[in-house]
Protein backbone atom coordinates (compact mmCIF):
# COMPACT_ATOMS: atom_id res chain seq x y z
CA UNK A 1 0.00 0.00 0.00
CA UNK A 2 1.78 3.70 -0.85
CA UNK A 3 1.86 5.93 2.00
CA UNK A 4 -0.53 8.17 3.32
CA UNK A 5 -0.71 11.11 4.74
CA UNK A 6 -0.51 10.55 8.68
CA UNK A 7 -4.46 12.03 9.77
CA UNK A 8 -2.94 12.04 13.29
CA UNK A 9 -0.28 15.30 12.55
CA UNK A 10 -2.26 17.31 10.41
CA UNK A 11 -2.78 21.16 11.82
CA UNK A 12 -5.76 22.19 12.43
CA UNK A 13 -5.99 18.98 14.40
CA UNK A 14 -8.32 17.05 12.87
CA UNK A 15 -11.76 15.90 15.12
CA UNK A 16 -11.53 12.36 16.58
CA UNK A 17 -15.33 12.85 17.69
CA UNK A 18 -18.38 14.00 15.74
CA UNK A 19 -19.10 16.62 18.48
CA UNK A 20 -16.14 18.85 17.46
CA UNK A 21 -16.72 17.65 13.70
CA UNK A 22 -19.72 17.69 11.68
CA UNK A 23 -21.90 18.59 14.58
CA UNK A 24 -19.89 21.37 15.84
CA UNK A 25 -22.60 24.29 15.05
CA UNK A 26 -25.37 22.58 17.40
CA UNK A 27 -22.81 22.16 20.21
CA UNK A 28 -20.13 25.35 20.10
CA UNK A 29 -22.18 26.88 22.94
CA UNK A 30 -21.34 24.41 25.20
CA UNK A 31 -17.56 24.74 24.54
CA UNK A 32 -17.99 28.18 26.86
CA UNK A 33 -18.98 26.11 29.76
CA UNK A 34 -17.68 22.43 29.83
CA UNK A 35 -14.92 22.36 27.94
CA UNK A 36 -11.41 21.71 29.58
CA UNK A 37 -10.37 25.64 29.08
CA UNK A 38 -14.08 26.61 30.54
CA UNK A 39 -13.01 24.12 33.64
CA UNK A 40 -10.05 25.97 33.85
CA UNK A 41 -11.29 29.37 33.51
CA UNK A 42 -13.86 28.34 36.08
CA UNK A 43 -11.04 26.91 38.61
CA UNK A 44 -9.62 30.65 38.22
CA UNK A 45 -13.12 32.22 39.02
CA UNK A 46 -13.25 30.41 42.26
CA UNK A 47 -9.46 30.76 43.50
CA UNK A 48 -10.48 34.78 42.71
CA UNK A 49 -13.37 34.64 44.69
CA UNK A 50 -12.16 32.88 47.77
CA UNK A 51 -9.26 35.06 47.59
CA UNK A 52 -11.69 38.17 48.11
CA UNK A 53 -14.23 36.50 49.99
CA UNK A 54 -11.26 36.02 52.73
CA UNK A 55 -10.17 39.59 52.77
CA UNK A 56 -13.79 40.87 53.23
CA UNK A 57 -14.71 38.51 55.22
CA UNK A 58 -12.37 39.43 57.81
CA UNK A 59 -11.31 35.36 58.64
CA UNK A 60 -7.39 36.15 58.37
CA UNK A 61 -6.09 38.39 60.80
CA UNK A 62 -3.72 40.76 59.21
CA UNK A 63 -5.18 39.99 55.46
CA UNK A 64 -5.41 43.32 53.85
CA UNK A 65 -8.82 44.57 52.68
CA UNK A 66 -8.80 44.97 49.10
CA UNK A 67 -9.69 48.01 47.28
CA UNK A 68 -12.69 48.21 44.14
CA UNK A 69 -9.92 48.05 41.58
CA UNK A 70 -7.64 45.59 43.32
CA UNK A 71 -10.79 43.23 43.19
CA UNK A 72 -11.63 44.49 39.71
CA UNK A 73 -7.47 43.51 38.68
CA UNK A 74 -7.90 40.40 40.01
CA UNK A 75 -11.52 39.47 38.20
CA UNK A 76 -10.10 40.59 35.06
CA UNK A 77 -7.72 37.27 35.18
CA UNK A 78 -10.87 35.92 34.39
CA UNK A 79 -12.86 38.04 32.28
CA UNK A 80 -9.55 38.26 29.86
CA UNK A 81 -9.49 34.61 29.84
CA UNK A 82 -8.50 33.10 26.44
CA UNK A 83 -6.43 31.55 23.67
CA UNK A 84 -3.29 33.13 25.64
CA UNK A 85 -4.36 32.23 29.22
CA UNK A 86 -5.42 28.60 27.98
CA UNK A 87 -1.89 27.98 26.22
CA UNK A 88 0.01 29.74 29.36
CA UNK A 89 -1.87 28.00 31.73
CA UNK A 90 -0.89 24.49 29.27
CA UNK A 91 2.39 25.15 29.77
CA UNK A 92 2.48 25.69 33.92
CA UNK A 93 0.82 22.50 33.67
CA UNK A 94 3.49 20.75 32.14
CA UNK A 95 5.91 22.22 34.77
CA UNK A 96 3.43 21.19 37.72
CA UNK A 97 1.88 17.99 36.28
CA UNK A 98 -0.85 18.89 38.68
CA UNK A 99 -3.51 21.18 37.01
CA UNK A 100 -5.01 23.09 40.09
CA UNK A 101 -1.54 23.37 41.05
CA UNK A 102 -1.34 25.36 37.67
CA UNK A 103 -4.27 27.35 38.38
CA UNK A 104 -2.63 28.34 41.33
CA UNK A 105 0.56 29.67 39.78
CA UNK A 106 -1.34 31.36 36.73
CA UNK A 107 -3.02 33.18 39.50
CA UNK A 108 0.13 33.74 41.34
CA UNK A 109 1.79 35.59 38.16
CA UNK A 110 -1.30 37.83 38.08
CA UNK A 111 -0.21 38.88 41.38
CA UNK A 112 3.12 39.57 40.94
CA UNK A 113 2.32 41.85 37.70
CA UNK A 114 -0.40 44.19 40.06
CA UNK A 115 2.09 46.48 41.24
CA UNK A 116 2.96 47.30 37.44
CA UNK A 117 -0.37 48.00 36.95
CA UNK A 118 -2.15 49.37 40.33
CA UNK A 119 1.22 50.71 41.39
CA UNK A 120 3.75 49.72 43.82
CA UNK A 121 1.62 50.57 46.65
CA UNK A 122 -1.25 47.53 45.96
CA UNK A 123 -1.42 44.94 48.63
CA UNK A 124 -1.67 42.29 45.73
CA UNK A 125 1.98 42.61 45.41
CA UNK A 126 2.54 41.56 48.89
CA UNK A 127 3.98 38.34 49.82
CA UNK A 128 0.97 37.96 52.68
CA UNK A 129 -1.62 37.82 49.86
CA UNK A 130 0.37 36.02 47.45
CA UNK A 131 0.03 33.36 50.43
CA UNK A 132 -3.78 33.39 50.56
CA UNK A 133 -3.83 32.03 46.71
CA UNK A 134 -5.46 28.78 47.54
CA UNK A 135 -4.91 29.07 51.34
CA UNK A 136 -6.61 26.02 52.83
CA UNK A 137 -8.00 24.16 50.01
CA UNK A 138 -7.53 20.87 48.35
CA UNK A 139 -7.78 20.59 44.60
CA UNK A 140 -11.83 19.48 45.29
CA UNK A 141 -12.63 22.36 46.96
CA UNK A 142 -11.78 24.41 43.78
CA UNK A 143 -12.85 21.37 41.26
CA UNK A 144 -16.65 20.83 43.07
CA UNK A 145 -17.55 24.33 43.01
CA UNK A 146 -15.95 24.66 39.26
CA UNK A 147 -18.29 22.17 37.84
CA UNK A 148 -21.27 23.33 39.62
CA UNK A 149 -20.07 26.74 38.06
CA UNK A 150 -20.18 25.03 34.57
CA UNK A 151 -23.03 22.94 35.19
CA UNK A 152 -25.23 25.62 35.77
CA UNK A 153 -23.98 27.45 33.75
CA UNK A 154 -24.59 25.17 30.37
CA UNK A 155 -27.66 23.72 31.87
CA UNK A 156 -29.22 27.30 32.27
CA UNK A 157 -27.96 29.25 29.53
CA UNK A 158 -27.46 26.39 26.78
CA UNK A 159 -29.45 23.09 26.95
CA UNK A 160 -32.61 24.13 29.12
CA UNK A 161 -33.19 27.17 25.96
CA UNK A 162 -33.00 24.91 23.34
CA UNK A 163 -34.70 22.24 25.55
CA UNK A 164 -37.35 24.30 25.87
CA UNK A 165 -37.79 25.66 22.49
CA UNK A 166 -38.13 21.88 21.05
CA UNK A 167 -41.04 21.63 23.36
CA UNK A 168 -42.30 25.12 22.09
CA UNK A 169 -42.58 23.82 18.59
CA UNK A 170 -44.05 20.91 19.67
CA UNK A 171 -47.02 22.65 21.73
CA UNK A 172 -48.01 24.97 18.84
CA UNK A 173 -47.91 22.02 16.69
CA UNK A 174 -50.45 20.06 18.80
CA UNK A 175 -52.58 23.36 19.20
CA UNK A 176 -52.72 23.60 15.51
CA UNK A 177 -54.19 19.79 15.00
CA UNK A 178 -55.65 20.12 18.59
CA UNK A 179 -59.06 18.84 16.07
CA UNK A 180 -57.06 16.46 13.67
CA UNK A 181 -58.66 13.44 13.98
CA UNK A 182 -56.45 10.61 13.76
CA UNK A 183 -56.80 6.61 13.89
CA UNK A 184 -54.97 5.69 17.19
CA UNK A 185 -53.11 2.07 17.45
CA UNK A 186 -52.36 0.69 20.37
CA UNK A 187 -50.33 -2.74 20.44
CA UNK A 188 -49.88 -1.22 16.73
CA UNK A 189 -53.27 -1.95 16.21
CA UNK A 190 -56.27 -0.03 15.13
CA UNK A 191 -58.27 1.62 18.31
CA UNK A 192 -60.60 4.42 19.40
CA UNK A 193 -59.60 7.30 17.00
CA UNK A 194 -57.81 10.49 19.10
CA UNK A 195 -56.62 13.44 17.53
CA UNK A 196 -53.24 14.15 16.06
CA UNK A 197 -52.66 17.36 18.84
CA UNK A 198 -53.82 15.38 21.58
CA UNK A 199 -51.04 12.35 21.06
CA UNK A 200 -48.71 15.37 20.35
CA UNK A 201 -50.03 17.37 23.71
CA UNK A 202 -49.31 14.28 25.93
CA UNK A 203 -45.73 14.23 24.82
CA UNK A 204 -45.64 18.13 25.29
CA UNK A 205 -46.63 17.65 28.54
CA UNK A 206 -44.17 14.85 29.80
CA UNK A 207 -41.66 16.80 28.04
CA UNK A 208 -42.23 19.76 30.03
CA UNK A 209 -42.66 18.28 33.53
CA UNK A 210 -39.06 17.02 32.88
CA UNK A 211 -38.07 20.32 32.11
CA UNK A 212 -39.40 22.17 35.46
CA UNK A 213 -37.36 19.16 37.23
CA UNK A 214 -34.39 20.06 35.44
CA UNK A 215 -34.96 24.09 35.79
CA UNK A 216 -35.49 23.53 39.95
CA UNK A 217 -32.16 21.81 39.98
CA UNK A 218 -29.84 22.58 43.35
CA UNK A 219 -25.69 23.14 42.53
CA UNK A 220 -24.38 22.24 45.40
CA UNK A 221 -20.83 23.26 46.43
CA UNK A 222 -18.11 22.74 49.50
CA UNK A 223 -14.53 24.72 50.82
CA UNK A 224 -13.90 22.72 53.83
CA UNK A 225 -10.11 20.92 53.51
CA UNK A 226 -8.49 17.83 52.66
CA UNK A 227 -11.36 15.58 54.22
CA UNK A 228 -14.09 17.93 55.19
CA UNK A 229 -13.37 18.59 58.73
CA UNK A 230 -11.84 22.18 57.88
CA UNK A 231 -8.92 21.00 60.44
CA UNK A 232 -5.92 23.19 58.52
CA UNK A 233 -8.70 26.26 58.99
CA UNK A 234 -9.30 25.28 62.62
CA UNK A 235 -5.51 25.14 63.81
CA UNK A 236 -4.30 28.17 61.66
CA UNK A 237 -7.12 30.13 62.75
CA UNK A 238 -9.02 29.09 65.53
CA UNK A 239 -10.81 32.06 66.81
CA UNK A 240 -12.89 32.13 62.72
CA UNK A 241 -16.44 30.61 62.26
CA UNK A 242 -15.01 28.42 59.57
CA UNK A 243 -18.39 27.33 58.74
CA UNK A 244 -19.70 30.78 58.16
CA UNK A 245 -16.78 31.57 55.89
CA UNK A 246 -17.85 28.78 53.64
CA UNK A 247 -21.11 28.55 53.56
CA UNK A 248 -21.40 32.41 53.13
CA UNK A 249 -18.91 32.10 50.28
CA UNK A 250 -20.56 29.05 48.27
CA UNK A 251 -23.93 30.91 48.50
CA UNK A 252 -22.15 33.80 47.33
CA UNK A 253 -21.31 32.15 44.49
CA UNK A 254 -25.08 31.02 43.60
CA UNK A 255 -24.83 27.60 44.72
CA UNK A 256 -26.16 25.58 47.54
CA UNK A 257 -23.95 24.96 50.65
CA UNK A 258 -23.69 21.25 51.62
CA UNK A 259 -21.99 21.29 55.10
CA UNK A 260 -21.19 17.39 55.41
CA UNK A 261 -18.86 15.90 52.53
CA UNK A 262 -15.62 13.84 52.67
CA UNK A 263 -12.67 15.28 50.86
CA UNK A 264 -15.31 15.63 47.37
CA UNK A 265 -18.31 17.17 47.28
CA UNK A 266 -20.49 14.13 47.12
CA UNK A 267 -22.23 14.64 43.49
CA UNK A 268 -25.50 13.51 44.42
CA UNK A 269 -26.72 16.67 43.21
CA UNK A 270 -25.32 15.92 39.81
CA UNK A 271 -27.03 12.34 39.50
CA UNK A 272 -30.35 13.81 40.28
CA UNK A 273 -30.11 16.52 37.29
CA UNK A 274 -28.31 13.72 34.48
CA UNK A 275 -31.54 11.44 35.60
CA UNK A 276 -33.96 14.18 34.63
CA UNK A 277 -31.87 15.21 31.79
CA UNK A 278 -31.99 11.69 30.51
CA UNK A 279 -35.25 11.20 31.56
CA UNK A 280 -36.12 14.00 29.08
CA UNK A 281 -33.67 12.69 26.51
CA UNK A 282 -36.18 9.38 26.47
CA UNK A 283 -39.44 11.02 26.35
CA UNK A 284 -37.59 13.04 23.28
CA UNK A 285 -36.88 9.79 21.63
CA UNK A 286 -40.44 8.52 22.16
CA UNK A 287 -41.69 11.21 20.40
CA UNK A 288 -39.03 10.62 17.62
CA UNK A 289 -40.18 6.81 16.76
CA UNK A 290 -44.11 8.36 17.29
CA UNK A 291 -43.07 10.95 14.62
CA UNK A 292 -41.27 8.49 12.47
CA UNK A 293 -43.76 6.17 12.33
CA UNK A 294 -46.93 8.51 11.21
CA UNK A 295 -44.10 9.35 8.32
CA UNK A 296 -44.23 6.10 7.60
CA UNK A 297 -48.05 5.42 8.18
CA UNK A 298 -48.05 8.87 5.75
CA UNK A 299 -50.00 10.85 8.55
CA UNK A 300 -46.74 13.24 8.19
CA UNK A 301 -45.22 14.22 4.55
CA UNK A 302 -41.78 15.47 4.95
CA UNK A 303 -40.91 19.00 2.97
CA UNK A 304 -37.38 18.16 0.87
CA UNK A 305 -36.13 21.62 1.57
CA UNK A 306 -36.80 21.90 5.19
CA UNK A 307 -34.80 18.31 5.93
CA UNK A 308 -32.35 19.76 3.42
CA UNK A 309 -31.19 16.39 2.63
CA UNK A 310 -31.31 13.95 -0.85
CA UNK A 311 -33.54 11.89 0.25
CA UNK A 312 -31.83 8.63 -0.85
CA UNK A 313 -28.33 8.11 -3.06
CA UNK A 314 -30.17 5.41 -5.59
CA UNK A 315 -33.84 6.18 -4.41
CA UNK A 316 -34.82 9.51 -6.09
CA UNK A 317 -38.45 8.88 -4.77
CA UNK A 318 -37.35 9.30 -1.14
CA UNK A 319 -37.42 11.42 1.35
CA UNK A 320 -36.25 9.65 4.41
CA UNK A 321 -37.05 10.78 7.88
CA UNK A 322 -33.15 11.40 8.80
CA UNK A 323 -33.48 14.15 11.60
CA UNK A 324 -35.52 11.92 13.57
CA UNK A 325 -33.30 8.55 13.24
CA UNK A 326 -30.35 11.43 13.69
CA UNK A 327 -32.15 12.32 17.26
CA UNK A 328 -32.48 8.72 18.35
CA UNK A 329 -28.80 7.68 17.88
CA UNK A 330 -27.35 10.83 19.71
CA UNK A 331 -30.56 10.44 22.60
CA UNK A 332 -29.54 6.91 23.20
CA UNK A 333 -25.04 8.22 23.27
CA UNK A 334 -26.49 11.22 25.42
CA UNK A 335 -28.52 9.16 27.87
CA UNK A 336 -25.53 6.15 28.28
CA UNK A 337 -23.52 8.71 29.22
CA UNK A 338 -25.87 10.36 31.45
CA UNK A 339 -26.76 7.13 33.26
CA UNK A 340 -23.17 6.22 34.03
CA UNK A 341 -22.36 9.81 35.53
CA UNK A 342 -25.61 9.19 37.43
CA UNK A 343 -24.37 5.86 38.59
CA UNK A 344 -21.22 6.34 38.75
CA UNK A 345 -20.41 9.80 40.64
CA UNK A 346 -22.73 8.81 43.38
CA UNK A 347 -19.67 6.68 44.58
CA UNK A 348 -16.06 7.83 45.98
CA UNK A 349 -13.64 5.28 47.84
CA UNK A 350 -13.34 6.15 51.37
CA UNK A 351 -12.43 9.56 51.54
CA UNK A 352 -11.70 10.45 48.15
CA UNK A 353 -10.86 8.36 45.02
CA UNK A 354 -10.05 10.23 41.08
CA UNK A 355 -12.43 8.36 39.20
CA UNK A 356 -15.07 11.17 39.18
CA UNK A 357 -12.55 13.09 38.00
CA UNK A 358 -12.34 11.09 34.72
CA UNK A 359 -16.10 10.79 34.75
CA UNK A 360 -16.60 14.52 34.66
CA UNK A 361 -14.45 15.31 31.93
CA UNK A 362 -17.48 13.29 29.90
CA UNK A 363 -20.17 15.78 31.36
CA UNK A 364 -19.76 18.30 27.72
CA UNK A 365 -20.26 15.23 25.66
CA UNK A 366 -23.49 14.13 27.37
CA UNK A 367 -25.13 17.24 27.06
CA UNK A 368 -23.65 17.98 23.11
CA UNK A 369 -25.34 15.01 22.04
CA UNK A 370 -28.38 15.79 23.69
CA UNK A 371 -28.47 19.12 21.85
CA UNK A 372 -27.48 17.82 18.82
CA UNK A 373 -30.57 15.27 19.09
CA UNK A 374 -32.27 18.50 20.26
CA UNK A 375 -31.36 20.33 16.78
CA UNK A 376 -32.28 17.50 14.55
CA UNK A 377 -35.70 17.21 16.27
CA UNK A 378 -36.72 20.52 15.92
CA UNK A 379 -35.82 20.51 12.11
CA UNK A 380 -38.06 17.05 11.66
CA UNK A 381 -41.10 19.23 13.03
CA UNK A 382 -40.73 22.09 11.25
CA UNK A 383 -40.62 20.24 7.52
CA UNK A 384 -43.53 18.15 8.44
CA UNK A 385 -46.61 18.57 6.90
CA UNK A 386 -49.70 16.72 7.76
CA UNK A 387 -51.76 14.75 5.14
CA UNK A 388 -55.33 15.10 5.62
CA UNK A 389 -56.49 12.58 2.90
CA UNK A 390 -54.40 9.50 4.80
CA UNK A 391 -55.70 10.46 8.02
CA UNK A 392 -59.22 10.57 6.99
CA UNK A 393 -58.55 7.28 4.56
CA UNK A 394 -57.30 5.19 7.41
CA UNK A 395 -59.83 6.50 9.30
CA UNK A 396 -62.58 5.56 6.80
CA UNK A 397 -61.02 1.81 6.37
CA UNK A 398 -61.60 0.98 10.09
CA UNK A 399 -65.23 1.45 11.29
CA UNK A 400 -64.81 -1.61 13.52
CA UNK A 401 -63.42 0.98 16.02
CA UNK A 402 -66.61 2.44 16.81
CA UNK A 403 -67.47 -1.17 18.57
CA UNK A 404 -66.56 0.39 21.74
CA UNK A 405 -68.27 3.16 21.20
CA UNK A 406 -71.64 1.01 20.54
CA UNK A 407 -70.80 -1.91 23.40
CA UNK A 408 -70.30 1.19 25.92
CA UNK A 409 -73.80 2.92 25.22
CA UNK A 410 -75.33 -0.19 25.00
CA UNK A 411 -74.05 -0.87 28.83
CA UNK A 412 -74.91 2.46 30.05
CA UNK A 413 -78.75 2.27 28.36
CA UNK A 414 -79.22 -1.43 30.49
CA UNK A 415 -78.12 0.61 33.70
CA UNK A 416 -80.63 2.96 32.60
CA UNK A 417 -82.99 0.44 32.53
CA UNK A 418 -83.44 -0.29 28.46
CA UNK A 419 -84.22 -3.98 28.14
CA UNK A 420 -82.56 -6.20 25.16
CA UNK A 421 -79.24 -4.69 25.71
CA UNK A 422 -77.63 -8.05 27.46
CA UNK A 423 -73.95 -9.07 26.49
CA UNK A 424 -72.51 -6.46 24.25
CA UNK A 425 -69.08 -6.81 24.72
CA UNK A 426 -69.93 -10.59 23.30
CA UNK A 427 -72.05 -9.38 20.44
CA UNK A 428 -69.73 -6.04 19.35
CA UNK A 429 -66.17 -8.83 19.04
CA UNK A 430 -68.35 -11.33 16.84
CA UNK A 431 -69.38 -8.38 14.56
CA UNK A 432 -66.13 -6.79 14.41
CA UNK A 433 -63.11 -9.45 16.03
CA UNK A 434 -60.59 -9.74 12.88
CA UNK A 435 -63.14 -8.55 10.30
CA UNK A 436 -63.94 -4.97 8.54
CA UNK A 437 -66.89 -3.58 9.05
CA UNK A 438 -67.84 -0.48 6.52
CA UNK A 439 -70.39 2.82 7.14
CA UNK A 440 -73.47 0.91 6.22
CA UNK A 441 -72.60 -2.30 7.92
CA UNK A 442 -71.93 -0.96 10.93
CA UNK A 443 -75.12 1.35 10.86
CA UNK A 444 -77.05 -1.74 10.52
CA UNK A 445 -76.09 -3.22 13.07
CA UNK A 446 -76.82 -0.33 15.17
CA UNK A 447 -80.11 -0.35 14.09
CA UNK A 448 -80.78 -3.48 15.08
CA UNK A 449 -80.02 -3.55 18.55
CA UNK A 450 -83.22 -2.10 19.90
CA UNK A 451 -81.30 0.90 21.68
CA UNK A 452 -83.48 3.99 23.00
CA UNK A 453 -84.13 7.17 20.17
CA UNK A 454 -81.95 9.02 21.59
CA UNK A 455 -78.92 6.41 22.04
CA UNK A 456 -79.38 5.27 18.39
CA UNK A 457 -79.27 8.72 17.08
CA UNK A 458 -76.37 9.53 18.68
CA UNK A 459 -74.58 6.57 17.24
CA UNK A 460 -75.90 6.03 13.73
CA UNK A 461 -74.76 9.71 13.39
CA UNK A 462 -71.40 8.52 14.49
CA UNK A 463 -68.53 8.49 12.53
CA UNK A 464 -64.60 7.39 13.08
CA UNK A 465 -63.31 10.56 12.10
CA UNK A 466 -66.02 12.18 15.33
CA UNK A 467 -64.95 9.39 17.50
CA UNK A 468 -62.41 11.58 19.50
CA UNK A 469 -64.18 12.46 22.68
CA UNK A 470 -62.52 15.24 24.85
CA UNK A 471 -59.18 15.23 22.74
CA UNK A 472 -59.45 18.57 21.08
CA UNK A 473 -60.54 19.84 24.64
CA UNK A 474 -57.50 18.09 26.17
CA UNK A 475 -54.86 20.39 24.33
CA UNK A 476 -56.19 23.15 26.14
CA UNK A 477 -54.12 21.71 29.26
CA UNK A 478 -50.78 22.86 27.75
CA UNK A 479 -51.67 26.40 28.38
CA UNK A 480 -52.81 25.09 32.35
Amino acid sequence: MPARVDLSSITPPVSLGALDGRYRPAVAPLADHLSEAALNRARVHVEVEWLIHLTDSGALPGAPMLSDAEKDYLRSAVASFGADEIAELAQIERETLHDVKAVEYFLRRRLDAAPSVLGEASALGSRGVAEMVHIFCTSEDINNLAYALMVQGAVTEVWLPRASAVVDDLAALAREHAARAMLARTHGQPATPTTLGKELAVLAARLRRQLRRVADAEYLGKINGATGTYGAHAISVPGTDWEEVSRSFVTHLGLTWNPLTTQIESHDWQAELYADVARFNRVLHNLATDVWSYISLGYFTQRLSAQGSTGSSTMPHKVNPIRFENAEANLEISCALLDTLASTLVTSRLQRDLTDSSTQRNIGTAFGHSLVAIDNVRRGLAGLDVDPAALAADLDANWEVLGEAVQSAMRAAAVAGAEGMANPYERLKELTRGRRVDGAGMREFIAGLGLPADVEQRLLALEPGTYTGLAERLVRHLDG
